[in-house]
């Protein structure tokens, strides 16, 4: 038979595969396809030796890879046969005239049944390789890298899952004119998200992976079915994905969009409709709804180089890769897994020990069960999602990440998330992923009016409900203040019971969240009706009410900071001498027994809250007391008191007053505001409330499993107490309780810490990725997808984000990576950091200003910064990148701007 293929042989899927043997069709229908020509499936080198070895689909994850890997390394030892080569070769010249470009493409032939790569009922998506912008000398080592990826390991590991024969896989491999796109497309016949009769047409400069794989910034259009009305859902566009004259060889890299290009969107008018008309061409042609990839070329020409069949989301086989589209339940395109750690870096940020994780693990699980049944979500419900509760939060080399999907089915189950769904996702950052198309449209209120009854006798009894919550976890807590003396039976009775009565109680604080986000939109609603610019008052207008148990601990580390300024010799020695040493000498009494009882009383109440305080491998105050010690030097050398403080919050909620009788003057709407905004304060300060109980259950667990780890090193279990966070909680309370499946604990905690230190080594993975679905997820992290959010700037160079913390400041930047520098060195600062979390408070006061790259208008950094007085602008993409360390910078917490200063603004700042 012919190896290399042209002409009516390219219709066979069996042969080809249905990639090209579609592309044949569309070509014969007069569809502009670009030129190809195949290499037959027949010529595949498929090996006995390849046979033979497979381990079986019973095999373990890593048996499957090591299989894979000697499976890819015999293809590409044997190359392609000098016949064979010849014959490539002379096609590519006859494609291109000898000295163009070609896509190299690898697909699966068919089975006999029609099963194969790309089929209407198993795509295979995304798991064989291809290559873009080929020269005649790589042509053949491109081919060979297809034949290759048959055995990618994500490859193998799918069709085991999906019980196909590995073994069995044939590759085609199709060589097609490379088209420069100018720009690129992918388009859907119908609605992949709800079957809807409208087009959706995901298109960016470029060429076409720059979409498919994430890396570009992408307009949505959608297009009426019966109207053909175009409604566009455009971004400002900074990268795009081709080819740079000057790089050749690196094939497809990110380039910048040209500035002109920018703001306009990527396809006219005409171009929407050209594209929906051919692509309603290909849906005839195959007698059904149709995916369908295409380039614009620069004369105006379009090229279509993919068609597929298009399932709507939620059926067998549903295929709604191209645009980024994701479904209901989270799972983005072609069956990929997103995962994200937007917010969850605020409590785990970087490597996050296993100790930390499985008490997470814990946590969210229990939390959100309480959660979803405070809201009417039946056991039977809860019952079918178990698998989703307890995978809400995964644990990938070394880090802590939602599985979106798992997110979504969850969250779905609660009355009124379709309204809430915009909230929510900004909180996990998702509204950043500018490719993200809007949910399908559809009546939000249909869901939650049935459930209005419900959430109206849960918000009137929520602040009653928070009370008694308050109540029972301050009693606990006190009782849990010394644990010195317990037997470990004792401190793992204490542990579990706490655990067990925590578990029909923490959904209340999470029920908190959902009426904080509630209270934040309706205000923001009535403010943007009533108020012009309402949207930048809103973060002056959140300051004052009741203190909430952060700001108290601050002002406790004010008052003893106050203290200690009072008293000369304690004052040196806390500003000079080491911390350890200091100490003694305060616990000893000998700078006053009033000295030492305010530090002991402050440390009682508030000796939980430190950096990173929910990881259990960090130490707090409770352990470790002398830690107070450096975070009151700033507080002494500026001279801070608590009555200033008052002072300061008092005339900032004065002036916030001010100016909302300026901006509203009628004292109707003005009235409505003010009872909105005193909920969401309340909302607020509930909030930061039950965060603070929530450092406290940690602190205590902390306390539990340390202790305990103490008696394993005495045991000989483990070499050394800190090895502890190297184990699972169940495997440190099993050690005690006779459950120890693996009783070699120090070998179990030397791996994992070996684990973790590999980890280390890796570049941190971006906020927001994918992977494939039905693969184990240490093998899928290997066919990860990133995205980024490329700065928010203007072309003067501004930086945008959320607007936190009124006020203008003018400062030198202090880049914070890691938050154990000391406080000293933020002074008089714009404290510039990925996120914080209650343990910077000590730097936040210090600084002149906050600005971080993630966070909320109720995310911690926004709610310290107001609680501090400090402007304050969170959700500002890429500021640690941006933002020079040293720099002058201006940030205006009103406008949610940060400029870098200019020469002469510098001149004017500096004199």
């Amino acid at each position: 038979m012919e190896l290399v293929l042209n002409g009516p042989a390219l219709g066979d899927p069996a042969t080809v595969g249905h990639k090209f043997a579609r592309q044949y069709v569309m070509s014969r229908a007069g569809l502009p396809v670009p030129g190809f020509f195949c290499v037959s499936a027949e010529a595949f080198p498929a090996s006995e030796r390849t046979t033979a070895a497979f381990p079986g689909p019973e095999a373990t994850t890593e048996e499957l890879a090591d299989w894979a890997a000697a499976a890819r390394e015999r293809i590409r030892a044997a190359g392609v046969p000098a016949a064979l080569a010849e014959r490539i070769l002379s096609g590519y010249d006859e494609l291109t005239g000898g000295d163009g470009l070609v896509a190299v493409r690898a697909c699966v032939a068919a089975a006999p049944d029609g099963a194969g790569e790309d089929g209407a009922d198993d795509p295979f998506a995304g798991l064989s390789d291809s290559f873009l912008y080929v020269d005649r000398e790589a042509v053949l080592a491109r081919v060979v890298d297809c034949w290759a990826s048959a055995y990618n390991p994500e490859a193998v590991l799918y069709r085991v899952r999906r019980g196909v024969d590995p073994t069995a896989a044939r590759v085609a491999v199709g060589v097609q004119r490379m088209v420069p796109g100018a720009k690129s497309f992918v388009v859907f016949t119908r609605d992949p998200r709800d079957g809807a009769d409208r087009r959706v047409i995901a298109a960016a400069y470029g060429i076409g992976e720059g979409i498919v794989q994430e890396k570009a910034d992408i307009d949505h259009f959608l297009v009426d079915g019966p109207t053909g009305a175009i409604e566009r859902d455009t971004v400002r566009k900074s990268v795009m994905v081709g080819l740079d004259p000057a790089r050749p060889g690196d094939g497809p890299v990110t380039l910048p969009v040209p500035a002109g290009l920018a703001d306009a969107p990527v396809l006219t008018d005409a171009e929407v409709n050209r594209i929906c008309a051919l692509a309603a061409e290909a849906a005839d042609l195959f007698g059904g709804p149709q995916d369908v990839e295409g380039a614009v070329t620069a004369d105006g020409g379009i090229h279509l180089v993919q068609s597929r069949p298009v399932v709507v989301a939620g059926t067998q086989g549903s295929d709604a890769r191209s645009s980024g589209a994701r479904d209901d339940a989270g799972r983005d395109d072609a069956g990929r897994t997103p995962w994200t750690n937007h917010n969850l870096t605020e409590s785990f940020p970087g490597l996050t020990s296993a100790l930390t994780y499985s008490q997470a693990r814990v946590f969210y699980r229990m939390g959100f069960t309480d959660f979803y049944r405070r809201f009417g979500v039946s056991g039977r419900s809860l019952r079918r999602n178990e698998h989703n509760l307890n995978r809400m939060i995964g644990y990938l080399d070394g880090r802590v990440f939602y599985r979106l999907d798992a997110w979504y089915a969850l969250h779905g189950q609660v009355p009124g998330f379709a309204m809430m769904r915009p909230l929510w996702e900004r909180s996990l950052g998702l509204t950043e992923r500018t490719e993200t198309p809007r949910p399908a449209q559809g009546t939000p209120w249909a869901d939650v009016l049935p459930a209005l009854p419900r959430l109206a006798w849960m918000y009137v009894h929520q602040p009653r409900r928070l009370r008694a919550f308050l109540r029972w976890w301050d009693d606990l807590a006190a009782d849990s203040a010394s644990l010195e003396h317990c037997s470990a039976e004792e401190l793992i009775a204490r542990y579990r019971h706490m655990w067990a009565e925590a578990g029909r109680r923490w959904g209340t604080t999470m029920v908190t969240t959902y009426f904080t986000l509630a209270a934040l939109a309706s205000t923001n609603a009535l403010l943007n009706r009533w108020v012009p610019d309402g949207a930048a008052l809103l973060p002056r207008l959140l300051g004052g009410g009741k203190p909430n148990r952060t700001l108290a601990s601050v002002r406790s580390a004010i008052a003893l900071a106050e203290l200690v300024g009072t008293r000369p010799e304690l004052r040196d020695a806390v500003l000079e001498r080491p911390e350890r040493e200091v100490w003694a000498e305060i616990a000893g009494g000998r700078h006053g027994a009033d000295i030492a009882a305010a530090f002991g009383q402050h440390l009682a109440t508030y000796g939980d809250r430190a950096l990173h305080d929910l990881k259990l491998e960090v130490r707090t105050p409770r352990q470790d007391p002398w830690m107070i010690l450096p975070t009151l030097r700033p507080f002494i050398t500026q001279g801070l008191t608590v009555e200033a403080n008052l002072a300061d919050e008092a005339r900032a909620r004065a002036e916030a007053r001010r100016a909302l009788r300026e901006a509203c003057p009628n004292p109707l709407p003005r009235a409505a505001l003010g009872a909105a905004l005193a909920s969401l304060r309340f909302s607020v300060k509930a909030r930061e409330d039950t965060r603070f109980c929530r450092s406290q259950l940690y602190g205590i667990s902390r306390e539990v499993l340390w202790r305990l780890g103490d008696r394993l090193v005495a045991a000989g279990m483990l070499d050394e107490v800190a090895d502890l966070v190297h184990l699972h909680v169940e495997e440190v309370l099993g050690a005690f309780d006779g459950t120890l499946t693996e009783t070699d604990l120090r070998a179990v905690a030397l791996r994992r810490k070996a684990e973790l230190e590999r980890a280390a080594g890796k570049a941190e993975p971006p906020a927001y990725f994918t992977v494939p679905a039905d693969v184990p997820v240490p093998v899928a992290l290997t066919a990860r997808h990133d995205v980024h959010r490329a700065a928010d700037t203007t072309e003067d160079g501004v930086l945008r984000g959320l607007a936190s913390s009124s006020g203008r400041v003018r400062a030198r930047a202090k880049i914070v990576r890691d938050a154990s520098v000391p406080p000293q060195s933020c002074t008089d600062r714009i404290l510039v950091a990925k996120e914080t979390d209650p343990g910077w408070l000590a730097l936040m006061m210090a600084a002149k200003g906050i600005v971080v790259e993630r966070g909320s208008l109720i995310s911690h950094t926004a709610i310290s910064g107001r609680l501090l007085g400090i402007p304050t602008v969170v959700a500002v993409p890429r500021a640690l990148t941006a933002i020079p360390d040293g720099a002058w910078v201006e940030l205006d917490g009103d406008r949610g701007t940060v400029r870098l200063l200019s020469e002469a603004e510098l001149e004017e700042a500096t004199e």
